[in-house]
């Protein structure tokens, strides 16, 4: 019983991540997690490869 429920959390921690990343691609950030990767800034200023 204790498997599945721990199963279940990481379940669940590993969708809301997929999803988070899915949410900002389609909102256009370059890179998630970069401080200059938003949509609304200018690209010049992400050094992310």
């Amino acid at each position: 019983m204790v498997n599945i429920i721990v199963g279940l959390i990481i379940f669940v921690i590993i969708g809301l991540s997929i999803g988070k990343v899915v949410k900002e691609k389609k909102r256009g950030t370059k890179c998630i997690g970069c401080p200059h990767g938003g949509a609304n800034s200018n690209k010049n200023n992400c050094n992310c490869s």
